[in-house]
């Protein structure tokens, strides 16, 4: 991937950590960020501890996260470099800010069964099933980022 000047000025790298939930982003992103000694934020918890939503959305079970305040929120941390970003989307997060993206995947078998100890209702479990075969999140980064 070319650098951007933002990035050739980082003394550390950034790294977006992205998935379908249930394809191991949290656990993969916090052994790199330990191994490494990277600062590891979870958007998820970031967005509950901060405030950084919009209401609940009671048909999907999850916050609905205002990306303005999350890119706000973290823009100073990206510019001094060293994060593994750790979220299932990543259409918002302005290319600038990463090195590297990385797009987990997991067989559908395994994704169901974690998602389902979760506690996922049965929507949500086949929303989160289908984005999965159908390569939504893979996709999603391959349009918004350059390979």
């Amino acid at each position: 991937m070319a650098q951007n000047t933002s990035s050739s000025r980082r003394q550390r790298p950034n790294i977006l950590m992205t998935g379908t939930p249930g394809t191991g982003k949290t656990t993969t992103a916090s052994a790199l960020a330990d191994a490494a000694q990277l600062r590891h934020i979870n958007i998820g918890d970031l967005v509950k501890v901060k405030n950084l939503h919009d209401g609940w959305d009671d048909e999907l079970d999850c916050f609905i996260i205002n990306e303005d305040l999350v890119c706000d929120e973290l823009e100073d941390m990206m510019e001094q470099g060293g994060n593994i970003i750790d979220y299932h989307g990543c259409d918002f997060f302005p290319e600038r800010w990463f090195d590297r993206v990385v797009v987990l995947q997991t067989e559908n078998s395994v994704l169901y069964d974690r998602l389902k100890q979760r506690g996922y209702s049965d929507a949500k479990l086949k929303n989160n099933i289908e984005c999965e075969i159908f390569q939504v999140l893979l996709e999603e980064a391959k349009e918004s980022y350059r390979e």
